[in-house]
């Protein structure tokens, strides 16, 4: 039946096919025929005739006079809702659990994909809002059997302006070709207060909440395990979007481009955190595999161990964009570079910190295994284990690195410093020539023990090109009575004289001497503890990145405290 004929059949009493779809007008229609609102609700006729007219002129269903959403109280429910794209419009909500034990689908429940011949979505796609009511699909089970069906998810394709939120998926598990999320498959919208336990396997972004994603997605969780081949994240595969106050938990599983909680990022995720062990062969970190040079990641962290191959970090595994108040306690290994947060950065790395052990052959770092970017206000506390190029902050470092520290123990073959393995770089290129990287490390030290065979140095292992400066070392400590192991004709700052004795490290006059700034940035307990880093202002006693009253009124409490009468 058409739209036309349903509603007549229904206004006659005579047999329809299935109920009338209702979207809500209500003052909208009254207008349409020239009553207002009140002759609406008060005059039956002008109700009747309201909503006749904007059936007619618009070929929808029928017009309501309520204001309720579609609701879904039952399994049959759902299979109604999930078979008419002319509910996918509207606002529906779930007023009971739905258990889909004993079904397999092949597509996405809820606006699939009908061709699976390209990797565009061919359908019609979900426009409107979906309201779990804070109930549960259960056992949901998609399994395209190997034909390579596309956005695969309770979801299949979500617009800019379509929601979904108060939603729980529990069981189940979802395994297809590309975008394939346990609740959505690929695209925007907004998604928040959701979560999903099932595992998702797939190809090409691959999340256990989300596969690709371009809206915002809030206050949502994912536990189960995940698995792919590039674009893989605990809870979203490809990150366009804005994830934020989001964690993960299962463990994830791919070739490039995995993370605990996404996979590729070239949007912004803040306040989230992943637990589960992360593994891949390229690009790899505990949360994200790849930061974007649009990317940014601020106040995340990251807790379980990381293994890889290549640009394998604790927190990220490959940063073009920007990472900050974020940290790291994992364990992370790999062949190439690897660091207790970021494998490799070109990018920017501020107030972070990583306490994890670091294992690997060449480019091995406490906190990263290869820089080209800039480093500020960051330290590492692991021990870090390699061949070439080992340091306990950086392994190999063509940057910059600014008021940072390591504390860890290092251990090397060649080119193996106490903070920074190798730093600065001149190659030879066949079109080009000479290239020059410098390096630079200022204000910074380490205290680790240093062990290595060849090029070892308290502070730094091979200082190739770029320049040294207000930076120290402990030789009781590292046991290295030089600050570099080498040091090139284009390198300058290798100063044996920065090389000091515990105590001396443990006192404020060692470094303001050298210009450090212990009222904005370091702090230190005097002949107690080596200098630290202050990641809010001095005075800033309630941790909310500034100094105002609010302190002073803590501060005053506890002064008054100190005072009897």
């Amino acid at each position: 039946m058409t739209p036309k004929e349903r509603i007549y059949a229904i206004l006659k009493g005579d047999s329809y096919d299935r109920p009338a779809v209702t979207p809500i007008f209500m003052a909208w229609s009254a207008n349409f025929i020239g009553h207002s609102y009140r002759d609406y609700y008060l005059d039956g006729d002008v109700l009747v005739e309201a909503q006749l007219a904007v059936a007619r002129a618009f070929n929808l269903d029928q017009v309501s006079a309520i204001s309720d959403p579609w609701r879904i109280q039952s399994l049959a429910g759902f299979d109604e809702f999930a078979a008419d794209p002319n509910y996918w419009s509207g606002f529906t909500r779930l007023e009971t659990d739905v258990n889909l034990a004993g079904r397999t689908y092949s597509t996405a429940v809820i606006a699939p994909d009908v061709d699976n011949s390209n990797y565009y979505f061919n359908g019609t796609a979900f426009t409107g809002v979906f309201d779990g009511n804070d109930h549960k699909i259960i056992n949901l089970t998609i399994d395209d059997g190997g034909a390579g069906n596309d956005f695969l998810g309770l979801f299949g394709y979500i617009v800019e302006d379509g929601e979904v939120k108060n939603l729980g998926l529990e069981g189940g598990s979802v395994s297809g070709d590309s975008y394939v999320g346990g609740l959505l498959g690929g695209n925007g919208g907004n998604i928040s207060n959701c979560y999903s336990t099932g595992d998702v396997s797939g190809g090409y972004y691959v999340g256990g909440l989300v596969g690709f994603y371009g809206g915002s997605i809030s206050n949502c969780y994912s536990t189960g395990n995940v698995s792919g081949y590039q674009g893989v994240g605990g809870l979203v595969g490809l990150n366009y979007g804005s994830v934020s106050n989001c964690y993960s938990t299962g463990n994830v599983s791919g070739y490039e481009g995995v993370g605990g909680l996404v996979g590729l990022n070239y949007g912004s995720i803040s306040n989230c955190y992943s637990t589960g062990s992360v593994s891949s062969d390229y690009r790899v970190g505990g949360l994200v595999g790849l930061n974007n040079h649009e990317g940014y990641v601020s106040n995340c962290y990251s807790t379980g161990s990381v293994s890889g191959d290549d640009d394998v970090g604790g927190l990220a595994g490959y940063n073009h964009g920007s990472i900050s108040n974020c940290h790291s306690t994992g364990d992370v290994s790999s062949d190439g570079y690897v660091g207790g947060l970021v494998g490799y950065s070109n990018g920017t790395i501020t107030n972070c910190y990583s306490t994890g052990d670091v294992s690997g052959e060449d480019g091995v770092g406490g906190l990263l295994g290869d820089n080209y970017g800039y480093v500020s206000n960051c330290y590492s506390t692991g021990d870090v284990n390699g061949l070439g190029s080992v340091g306990g902050l950086v392994g190999w470092n063509s940057g910059s690195v600014a008021n940072c520290y390591s504390t860890g123990d290092v251990n090397g073959v060649e080119y193996v410093g106490g903070l920074v393995g190798h730093n600065g770089l001149i190659e030879w290129n066949h079109e080009w020539g000479y290239l020059f990287h410098p390096g630079f490390i200022f204000n910074s030290y380490s205290n680790g023990s240093v062990q290595g065979t060849s090029l070892v140095g308290g502070l730094v292992g091979v200082h190739e090109f770029g320049d040294i400066d207000g930076s120290f070392w402990d030789v009781e400590t590292s046991g290295e009575p030089n600050m570099c192991g080498i040091q090139s004709e284009y390198a300058t700052g290798c100063d044996p004289n920065c090389g000091n004795t515990t105590a001396e490290m443990q006192t404020r006059s060692t470094f303001t001497d050298a210009g450090w700034d212990f009222v904005e940035i370091w702090g230190v307990g005097e002949g107690q503890t080596y200098p630290y880093l202050r990641f809010a202002p001095a005075g800033d006693l309630n941790y909310d990145k500034k100094v105002d009253l609010f302190d002073f009124a803590i501060f005053a409490d506890h002064w008054l405290e100190g005072i009897t009468p």
